[in-house]
């Protein structure tokens, strides 16, 4: 779960504000060690300093209270369980300039089986209200300077990988401001290994 989710999705929370000692959730789709790895090379080179500590992904749900954290991972059970496995195709970059400095990686194939995902987990016991559309993408440059956010729009404009995406982890923000998996949860009862 990556700190710049919580750029620009800091909504109204419904049903009143949580209080300070309310766990915070987040549900992401996270890649292969290769593609992990390889992303993470490429963000640490444009001088993200986010790099070392936030693994590649997709977030579908960012910094979301829960206020009770059995019900919110009963929750996104449910909806990975009635979710199918699919694939998602990044290719080429984009940008949330000048709303946001983050340059990212298009999704492109499983754009809107990551959207129905989203859509589907930001409800009941995650319901709120967000600022922004939701924008699947990937995060690979983000609080660096403009020639850094340049040479990632750049360098990556012409990447493409393929990832099959048949589970989802549930994260929580811990006190240390960092993000730790509590969950993976498999989509559709595949199988818990990948």
């Amino acid at each position: 779960m990556s700190q710049e989710a919580n750029a620009g999705t800091s909504g109204a929370i419904r049903g009143g504000p949580p209080t300070e000692d309310t766990p915070l959730v987040g549900v992401v789709i996270g890649f292969p060690e290769n593609v992990a790895s390889e992303l993470q090379v490429w963000r640490a080179s444009f001088g993200d300093p986010m790099a070392p500590h936030v693994p590649a992904h997709i977030t579908l749900v960012t910094t979301t209270p829960a206020r009770d954290w059995g019900s919110a991972l009963d929750h996104v059970r449910s909806v990975a369980r009635h979710s199918e496995p699919f694939t998602v195709t990044l290719k080429g970059t984009g940008s949330f300039q000048p709303v946001s400095p983050v340059v990212f990686l298009n999704v492109d194939r499983g754009f809107d089986s990551c959207v129905r995902l989203h859509e589907a987990l930001q409800d009941g016991p995650l319901a709120r209200d967000l600022d922004f559309p939701f924008h699947p993408h990937v995060t690979v440059a983000h609080d660096v300077g403009t020639s850094s956010l340049q040479d990632a729009e750049q360098a990556l404009s012409s990447y493409e990988a393929t990832i099959p995406v048949d589970r989802i982890g549930v994260y929580e923000h811990v006190a240390n401001g960092f993000w730790k998996l509590r969950e993976e949860v498999p989509l559709g009862g595949a199988p818990a290994g990948r």
